[in-house]
């Protein structure tokens, strides 16, 4: 194992799991993994805005690197290895269970959040406590047929979706419809006039996820 440590942010990397641990100086309140997107790592703008907001408010927060994104530094994940990808999260939740005392939430930004919760769907509370997805990838652009929401009503865990009003790869409406699948408690926090990307440099995205954070998921638990 690797470990670098700058500040709070520590890395880890082993056979494993490949991680930016941030820790807050008070003992941890709750533990958060988070997973990135299609095309990006865990250096991704958005997961690197709500690791810092959220560590700042007491919660341990490891952004990973999925599995395909370590088999090659670029382009996108495919679907035959996706199972491999959920078992890169599992992975991740085992190393990072004993962090705090607290619950663990478990999701990530697109791609990441949606194999975060297939793999609750998969495992239940045995794996989290709760879910933080952020621009849940509900179709493909200029699809809307084409809904990822088979496994949603196997979710029981609470579950926070945190959607940009301009999301081509789903509208608030169509969000909404979908999550009221999800047997467990749930939540949309709506950003408007923000993409997929949610913008965290211009739009107070990592503040509002975090007091959603807050007042929804640690509440729910």
């Amino acid at each position: 194992m690797a470990v670098v440590s700058d500040s709070s942010v520590t890395t880890i990397e082993n056979d494993d799991v490949a991680a930016d641990v941030h820790r807050p100086v008070t003992a941890a309140r709750a533990t958060i993994v988070l997973a990135h997107g299609a095309g990006g790592n865990r250096n991704a703008v958005i997961l690197r805005a709500l690791a810092d907001e959220l560590c700042d408010r007491g919660f341990v927060v490891a952004r990973i690197d999925l599995p395909y994104r370590r088999r090659r530094p670029k382009g996108p994940p495919s679907p035959s290895t996706s199972p491999a990808d959920r078992d890169g999260i599992r992975a991740a939740c085992a190393a990072f269970r004993t962090e705090s005392d607290g619950p663990l939430f478990v999701g990530g930004h697109s791609y990441g959040g949606r194999q975060a919760s297939m793999a609750v769907a998969e495992d239940g509370t045995g794996l989290a406590d709760g879910l933080l997805l952020t621009s849940y990838p509900l179709h493909p652009p200029g699809k809307p047929d084409g809904l990822r929401t088979e496994h949603l009503p196997s979710i029981d865990v609470p579950t926070l979706v945190v959607h940009g009003s301009t999301d081509p790869f789903g509208t608030t409406e169509e969000m909404a419809d979908a999550i009221a699948l999800i047997p467990g408690p749930t939540r949309i926090v709506e950003l408007e006039k923000v993409g997929h990307d949610l913008n965290p440099k211009k739009k107070p995205t990592a503040t509002l996820t975090a007091d959603a954070v807050d007042d929804f998921l640690m509440s729910a638990q």
